[in-house]
């Protein structure tokens, strides 16, 4: 499995965000008032992928006291990320679109003006969930062969053991 390029979130967001401008564009008279907790979904997820990525880094590299990963949950977790990172840049673009609309016409349209504020936070929302979603994506990397000294280390402690 390859590592999540910016390139392809870039792609996503940008193809979102004009589907989304269009669309509002031509039926924002008819779209329900969007609520504060519409967008609130995805800074938990952030959070919640944060804190994951906090404790498999600390399972992968073996630190003390952490239990070793099992592959499959390390696999899990990449494709969770692989998922989130997605659904972040295709949730960025989707408020960009909104914002791209309703910011020039707070003056004019009502309903504007509370609806810029849900877009700002559901933007900010989907870029933390890309930035968790990478993070996590980061932290299930394998780390690399041990150094010299860590090998030395290794071999005393094993020898101890014996």
């Amino acid at each position: 499995m390859r590592a999540t390029r910016i390139r392809d979130l870039l792609l996503f967001v940008v193809a979102a965000g004009a589907i989304s401008w269009v669309l509002v564009s031509n039926f924002y008279g008819d779209l329900p008032k969007f609520s504060w907790f519409v967008p609130v979904s995805l800074p938990v997820l952030a959070v919640a992928e944060a804190i994951t990525g906090l404790q498999l880094r600390a399972r992968i590299h073996r630190r003390r006291g952490a239990a070793p990963v099992e592959p499959l949950v390390a696999a899990r977790s990449v494709a969770l990320a692989k998922a989130s990172a997605i659904v972040g840049a295709v949730m960025l673009g989707a408020w960009a679109g909104l914002l791209g609309y309703v910011v020039p016409h707070r003056d004019t349209i009502s309903a504007a003006r509370g609806d810029t504020t849900v877009g700002v936070v559901g933007a900010a929302g989907a870029a933390c969930l890309i930035a968790a979603a990478l993070w996590l994506e980061y932290c299930c990397r394998t780390p690399g062969p041990p150094k010299d000294s860590e090998k030395d280390a290794q071999k005393s402690t094993e020898s101890r053991r014996r």
